[in-house]
Protein backbone atom coordinates (compact mmCIF):
# COMPACT_ATOMS: atom_id res chain seq x y z
CA UNK A 1 0.00 0.00 0.00
CA UNK A 2 2.65 2.49 1.03
CA UNK A 3 4.03 2.04 -3.21
CA UNK A 4 0.88 3.85 -4.05
CA UNK A 5 1.82 6.87 -2.53
CA UNK A 6 -0.56 6.27 0.39
CA UNK A 7 -0.07 8.00 3.73
CA UNK A 8 -3.37 6.41 5.85
CA UNK A 9 -5.64 3.39 5.71
CA UNK A 10 -8.88 2.41 7.32
CA UNK A 11 -9.08 0.11 9.77
CA UNK A 12 -12.97 -1.40 9.18
CA UNK A 13 -14.41 -3.38 12.63
CA UNK A 14 -18.04 -4.38 10.99
CA UNK A 15 -21.05 -4.38 13.71
CA UNK A 16 -24.04 -6.42 12.35
CA UNK A 17 -27.35 -6.72 13.29
CA UNK A 18 -30.23 -8.85 12.39
CA UNK A 19 -32.09 -6.48 10.42
CA UNK A 20 -32.68 -3.14 8.82
CA UNK A 21 -35.20 -2.35 11.75
CA UNK A 22 -33.68 -4.78 14.67
CA UNK A 23 -32.40 -2.68 17.86
CA UNK A 24 -30.33 -6.03 18.24
CA UNK A 25 -26.78 -4.62 17.34
CA UNK A 26 -23.76 -6.17 17.95
CA UNK A 27 -20.19 -6.15 17.68
CA UNK A 28 -19.30 -8.77 14.96
CA UNK A 29 -16.45 -11.23 15.78
CA UNK A 30 -14.37 -10.69 12.64
CA UNK A 31 -12.45 -7.87 13.97
CA UNK A 32 -12.41 -8.10 17.99
CA UNK A 33 -10.24 -5.51 20.25
CA UNK A 34 -7.36 -7.78 20.10
CA UNK A 35 -6.97 -7.36 15.87
CA UNK A 36 -7.64 -4.00 15.59
CA UNK A 37 -5.15 -2.80 17.81
CA UNK A 38 -2.43 -5.35 16.09
CA UNK A 39 -4.01 -3.86 12.48
CA UNK A 40 -3.21 -0.38 13.60
CA UNK A 41 -0.05 -1.74 14.93
CA UNK A 42 0.90 -2.63 11.64
CA UNK A 43 -0.51 -0.06 9.77
CA UNK A 44 1.66 2.36 12.36
CA UNK A 45 5.12 0.26 11.55
CA UNK A 46 4.52 0.75 7.83
CA UNK A 47 4.46 4.65 8.39
CA UNK A 48 1.10 4.92 7.76
CA UNK A 49 -2.08 7.03 9.80
CA UNK A 50 -4.66 4.55 11.16
CA UNK A 51 -8.73 5.20 10.79
CA UNK A 52 -10.49 3.35 12.55
CA UNK A 53 -14.04 3.08 10.38
CA UNK A 54 -16.85 0.97 11.84
CA UNK A 55 -19.89 -0.10 9.28
CA UNK A 56 -22.51 -1.44 10.46
CA UNK A 57 -23.76 -5.11 8.44
CA UNK A 58 -26.93 -6.08 7.61
CA UNK A 59 -28.16 -9.24 5.58
CA UNK A 60 -29.74 -8.83 2.31
CA UNK A 61 -29.89 -4.56 3.24
CA UNK A 62 -27.08 -1.54 4.21
CA UNK A 63 -26.34 0.37 6.68
CA UNK A 64 -28.08 3.24 5.10
CA UNK A 65 -31.44 1.12 5.64
CA UNK A 66 -31.53 1.07 9.00
CA UNK A 67 -34.16 2.73 10.58
CA UNK A 68 -35.70 1.15 14.15
CA UNK A 69 -39.29 1.85 15.39
CA UNK A 70 -39.93 4.11 17.65
CA UNK A 71 -40.24 1.98 20.76
CA UNK A 72 -37.23 0.60 20.12
CA UNK A 73 -35.30 3.32 19.03
CA UNK A 74 -33.71 4.65 21.91
CA UNK A 75 -32.45 0.41 22.84
CA UNK A 76 -30.45 0.62 18.94
CA UNK A 77 -28.69 4.46 20.28
CA UNK A 78 -27.69 2.54 23.47
CA UNK A 79 -26.80 -0.41 21.77
CA UNK A 80 -24.67 1.26 19.30
CA UNK A 81 -23.17 4.08 21.78
CA UNK A 82 -21.48 1.22 24.27
CA UNK A 83 -20.21 -0.44 20.91
CA UNK A 84 -18.72 2.86 19.70
CA UNK A 85 -17.25 3.89 23.08
CA UNK A 86 -15.35 0.33 23.20
CA UNK A 87 -13.96 1.00 19.94
CA UNK A 88 -12.98 4.67 20.97
CA UNK A 89 -11.04 2.81 23.73
CA UNK A 90 -9.24 0.39 21.36
CA UNK A 91 -8.57 3.22 19.38
CA UNK A 92 -6.88 6.23 21.88
CA UNK A 93 -5.21 2.93 23.29
CA UNK A 94 -3.79 2.18 20.04
CA UNK A 95 -2.60 5.39 18.90
CA UNK A 96 -5.14 5.64 15.77
CA UNK A 97 -5.10 9.21 14.64
CA UNK A 98 -8.96 9.42 13.25
CA UNK A 99 -12.02 7.76 14.27
CA UNK A 100 -15.27 7.76 12.72
CA UNK A 101 -18.38 7.69 14.34
CA UNK A 102 -20.71 5.97 11.55
CA UNK A 103 -20.20 5.27 8.47
CA UNK A 104 -23.96 5.87 5.80
CA UNK A 105 -26.58 5.69 8.48
CA UNK A 106 -29.05 8.18 6.84
CA UNK A 107 -31.80 6.66 8.79
CA UNK A 108 -30.56 7.43 12.04
CA UNK A 109 -27.94 10.31 11.88
CA UNK A 110 -31.13 12.60 12.67
CA UNK A 111 -31.44 11.84 16.05
CA UNK A 112 -30.76 14.13 18.70
CA UNK A 113 -28.53 11.30 20.31
CA UNK A 114 -25.47 12.15 18.29
CA UNK A 115 -24.40 15.12 20.07
CA UNK A 116 -23.83 13.09 23.51
CA UNK A 117 -22.43 10.22 21.53
CA UNK A 118 -19.89 12.74 20.35
CA UNK A 119 -19.22 14.39 23.76
CA UNK A 120 -18.93 10.97 25.35
CA UNK A 121 -16.24 10.02 22.52
CA UNK A 122 -14.40 13.06 23.12
CA UNK A 123 -13.93 11.99 26.85
CA UNK A 124 -11.48 8.62 25.37
CA UNK A 125 -10.78 9.62 22.20
CA UNK A 126 -7.82 12.35 21.79
CA UNK A 127 -8.15 12.11 18.10
CA UNK A 128 -9.56 13.63 15.36
CA UNK A 129 -13.50 12.85 15.05
CA UNK A 130 -15.76 12.27 11.87
CA UNK A 131 -19.03 10.55 10.84
CA UNK A 132 -19.24 9.66 6.84
CA UNK A 133 -22.37 10.64 5.30
CA UNK A 134 -23.50 8.81 2.23
CA UNK A 135 -22.95 11.35 -0.46
CA UNK A 136 -24.08 15.21 -0.60
CA UNK A 137 -27.44 14.48 0.39
CA UNK A 138 -26.60 12.74 3.88
CA UNK A 139 -23.97 15.40 4.30
CA UNK A 140 -26.72 18.52 3.76
CA UNK A 141 -29.15 17.25 6.24
CA UNK A 142 -26.61 15.98 9.20
CA UNK A 143 -27.05 18.47 12.19
CA UNK A 144 -24.04 17.44 14.38
CA UNK A 145 -20.64 18.79 11.89
CA UNK A 146 -19.82 21.68 13.91
CA UNK A 147 -19.15 19.00 16.81
CA UNK A 148 -16.42 17.22 14.51
CA UNK A 149 -13.20 17.75 12.80
CA UNK A 150 -14.28 17.16 9.33
CA UNK A 151 -17.34 16.72 7.01
CA UNK A 152 -16.78 13.24 5.48
CA UNK A 153 -18.71 11.81 2.60
CA UNK A 154 -18.87 8.46 0.59
CA UNK A 155 -19.52 8.99 -2.75
CA UNK A 156 -21.00 7.01 -5.50
CA UNK A 157 -23.18 8.90 -7.64
CA UNK A 158 -24.19 7.81 -11.24
CA UNK A 159 -22.00 8.06 -13.57
CA UNK A 160 -23.21 7.20 -16.66
CA UNK A 161 -22.52 5.34 -19.58
CA UNK A 162 -19.00 3.62 -20.19
CA UNK A 163 -17.13 6.05 -22.32
CA UNK A 164 -19.19 9.00 -21.52
CA UNK A 165 -16.39 10.77 -19.47
CA UNK A 166 -17.85 14.13 -19.86
CA UNK A 167 -21.02 13.15 -17.89
CA UNK A 168 -18.45 11.18 -15.23
CA UNK A 169 -16.75 14.63 -14.99
CA UNK A 170 -19.97 16.24 -14.93
CA UNK A 171 -21.51 14.50 -12.23
CA UNK A 172 -18.02 14.45 -10.08
CA UNK A 173 -18.18 17.76 -10.33
CA UNK A 174 -21.58 18.23 -8.85
CA UNK A 175 -21.41 15.82 -6.27
CA UNK A 176 -18.01 18.03 -5.01
CA UNK A 177 -19.95 21.13 -5.18
CA UNK A 178 -22.54 20.01 -2.75
CA UNK A 179 -20.14 18.58 -0.44
CA UNK A 180 -18.06 21.90 -0.63
CA UNK A 181 -20.85 24.17 0.36
CA UNK A 182 -21.86 21.89 3.54
CA UNK A 183 -17.98 22.28 4.61
CA UNK A 184 -17.92 25.76 4.06
CA UNK A 185 -21.23 26.59 6.19
CA UNK A 186 -19.12 24.77 9.05
CA UNK A 187 -15.63 26.04 8.11
CA UNK A 188 -14.84 22.37 8.39
CA UNK A 189 -12.52 20.29 6.07
CA UNK A 190 -13.34 18.23 3.38
CA UNK A 191 -12.54 14.35 3.44
CA UNK A 192 -14.11 11.81 0.76
CA UNK A 193 -14.18 9.13 2.75
CA UNK A 194 -14.98 6.25 0.52
CA UNK A 195 -14.91 6.62 -3.65
CA UNK A 196 -14.72 3.37 -5.41
CA UNK A 197 -15.88 1.66 -8.44
CA UNK A 198 -15.97 -2.15 -9.44
CA UNK A 199 -13.46 -3.48 -12.18
CA UNK A 200 -16.32 -4.64 -13.85
CA UNK A 201 -18.07 -3.86 -17.61
CA UNK A 202 -21.03 -1.54 -16.96
CA UNK A 203 -19.94 -0.21 -13.54
CA UNK A 204 -20.22 3.60 -14.26
CA UNK A 205 -24.13 2.69 -14.23
CA UNK A 206 -24.32 1.98 -10.84
CA UNK A 207 -21.03 2.49 -9.34
CA UNK A 208 -22.17 1.55 -5.76
CA UNK A 209 -22.98 -1.97 -6.96
CA UNK A 210 -21.49 -5.33 -5.83
CA UNK A 211 -20.18 -8.17 -7.44
CA UNK A 212 -23.12 -10.02 -5.42
CA UNK A 213 -25.54 -7.77 -6.92
CA UNK A 214 -24.65 -7.79 -10.63
CA UNK A 215 -22.65 -10.07 -12.44
CA UNK A 216 -20.10 -8.86 -14.76
CA UNK A 217 -17.17 -9.23 -17.33
CA UNK A 218 -13.86 -8.07 -15.50
CA UNK A 219 -12.72 -3.82 -17.12
CA UNK A 220 -9.84 -3.17 -15.16
CA UNK A 221 -9.20 -0.06 -17.54
CA UNK A 222 -12.60 1.69 -16.34
CA UNK A 223 -11.68 1.54 -12.78
CA UNK A 224 -8.61 3.04 -13.20
CA UNK A 225 -10.08 5.81 -15.51
CA UNK A 226 -12.69 6.41 -13.17
CA UNK A 227 -10.51 6.39 -9.99
CA UNK A 228 -7.62 8.50 -12.48
CA UNK A 229 -10.74 11.55 -13.35
CA UNK A 230 -11.86 11.53 -9.34
CA UNK A 231 -8.54 11.62 -8.08
CA UNK A 232 -7.67 14.98 -10.86
CA UNK A 233 -10.85 16.27 -9.62
CA UNK A 234 -10.13 16.13 -6.22
CA UNK A 235 -6.54 17.98 -6.61
CA UNK A 236 -7.40 20.39 -8.39
CA UNK A 237 -10.15 21.27 -5.40
CA UNK A 238 -7.03 20.95 -2.98
CA UNK A 239 -8.53 18.16 -1.37
CA UNK A 240 -6.06 15.62 -0.04
CA UNK A 241 -7.87 13.48 2.43
CA UNK A 242 -9.31 10.92 -0.45
CA UNK A 243 -9.75 7.09 1.10
CA UNK A 244 -10.26 4.54 -1.90
CA UNK A 245 -12.26 1.58 -1.32
CA UNK A 246 -10.67 -1.14 -0.75
CA UNK A 247 -7.88 -2.75 0.01
CA UNK A 248 -7.56 -5.96 1.30
CA UNK A 249 -5.04 -7.43 3.97
CA UNK A 250 -4.60 -10.40 2.15
CA UNK A 251 -1.31 -9.18 -0.45
CA UNK A 252 -2.73 -11.40 -3.14
CA UNK A 253 -6.13 -10.11 -3.28
CA UNK A 254 -7.79 -8.71 -6.57
CA UNK A 255 -6.13 -9.82 -9.78
CA UNK A 256 -6.98 -9.43 -13.35
CA UNK A 257 -10.04 -11.45 -13.02
CA UNK A 258 -11.25 -9.81 -9.92
CA UNK A 259 -14.82 -7.87 -10.77
CA UNK A 260 -15.02 -6.38 -6.84
CA UNK A 261 -14.09 -2.67 -5.56
CA UNK A 262 -10.50 -3.68 -4.55
CA UNK A 263 -7.94 -1.92 -6.93
CA UNK A 264 -5.01 -3.88 -5.69
CA UNK A 265 -3.04 -6.09 -8.50
CA UNK A 266 -5.10 -4.11 -10.78
CA UNK A 267 -4.84 -1.45 -13.51
CA UNK A 268 -6.12 0.58 -10.76
CA UNK A 269 -3.50 0.46 -8.22
CA UNK A 270 -0.71 1.50 -10.98
CA UNK A 271 -2.93 4.54 -11.86
CA UNK A 272 -3.08 5.69 -8.33
CA UNK A 273 0.50 5.20 -7.58
CA UNK A 274 1.18 7.08 -10.57
CA UNK A 275 -1.38 10.24 -9.69
CA UNK A 276 0.16 10.18 -6.13
CA UNK A 277 3.80 10.12 -7.26
CA UNK A 278 3.23 13.00 -9.75
CA UNK A 279 0.96 15.33 -6.95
Amino acid sequence: MTKTGATAAAVVPFLWQPSATSPAIVMGDALPRDRMAAGIAQLHAAGLAAIVKPHVWVPQSWAGAIQPEAKTEGDWHTAYEKILHDIAMTAERSRAEALVIGTELRGVSGSDRWDRLIAGLRDVFSGQITYVAHGAAEAEKVGFWAQLDAVAVSLYPVLGAAGAVTDWDRAIAEELDRVEAVAQKYAKPVWIAEIGIRSAEGATVRPWESAEERAAQSDMALQAEVLRRWLQALHARRIQDVWIWRWFTDPDGGGAEDTDFTVQNKAAESAIAEFWGEV
